[in-house]
């Protein structure tokens, strides 16, 4: 190209800053894309409102409008920002820092517009047959303790999960039993009742250890699961899932199932 068909330089210099700005955007983009994935795979640890839906529907929900985080009178709830290790704007609370207080009208969970927090899974049915809030439904989490590091494992006195949990001797229950280690103290130790446990953190909070050795953990990554092939028998409606199952009538006989439980137990041959 001749010299005097080459682009004035001013021309050539925007064209260079808008090529170089582009870049810059498109990296910012990509960089922003990517902590976003990031935060969104790290969700599975996150501990979300009372009333919450499972994670991939509550995500799916959620339009991050921060109503649920307005309501909450003991500033619990957050909206996580980049960085927090939560997908942003979405709603979550740290235990250790400040638990859910379990208010009995959960005013969090009427503010969304939404349904990601459903006021269904937190709610009974009354007397007068209109639902109630019930904020002992909630399953925000479960709590899970650490025996290598709670005090109480190792003999010392301490029931501070247990005088903090709001659902006193029913979450969280201090089981007694010989102290092998001094053969002259009794251990006190909490124990979990995961099934009535709402993950509300109170006991992480109290908790005094430098690191709280018991902490909640959202039920997917906490809790176990049978599966389908066992049944509790004293359970009535657990065992009614045999009915349709082929052969579910039939019983097994053994030599050892001829005897009384008693008598088997008592016996010196096994």
């Amino acid at each position: 190209m001749a010299k005097d068909k080459l682009p004035p330089l001013g021309e050539r210099r925007r064209f260079l800053l808008q090529t170089l700005q582009g870049l810059g955007l498109a990296t910012l983009g990509a960089l922003t894309w990517s902590a976003y994935i990031d935060e969104a795979s790290a969700s599975a640890l996150v501990l979300r409102p009372p009333g919450a839906r499972i994670e991939e529907d509550f995500l799916s929900m959620c339009i991050r409008c921060g109503l649920c985080v307005n309501a909450c009178p003991y500033d619990t709830l957050k909206l996580a920002r980049a960085g927090d290790n939560v997908p942003v704007g979405t709603p979550y609370f740290t235990a250790r820092e400040i638990p859910c207080y379990m208010c009995k009208d959960i005013p969090c969970v009427p503010p969304c517009p939404t349904g990601a927090l459903d006021a269904s899974l937190v709610s009974k049915m009354a007397k007068n047959g209109q639902p109630e809030f019930d904020i002992g439904m909630a399953k925000m989490g479960v709590a899970v303790i650490d025996s290598d590091q709670c005090i109480a494992f190792w003999g010392v006195q301490c029931d501070a999960c247990y005088r903090a949990c709001p659902l006193i001797n029913e979450a969280i229950i201090i089981d007694q039993s010989r102290n092998d280690r001094t053969g002259k103290h009794a251990l006190m130790v909490p124990r979990i009742v995961g099934d009535v446990c709402t993950g509300c953190g109170l006991c992480e909070k109290a908790c005094v250890t430098e690191k709280a050795s018991i902490f909640v953990l959202p039920l997917e990554i906490a809790k176990g699961k049978a599966g389908s092939n066992y049944i509790k028998g004293w359970d009535e409606k657990d065992e009614d899932r045999l009915k349709d199952q082929k052969g579910g009538g039939e019983i097994t006989h053994t030599p050892t199932s001829a005897k009384k439980p008693v008598d088997y137990l008592n016996s010196e041959e096994f």
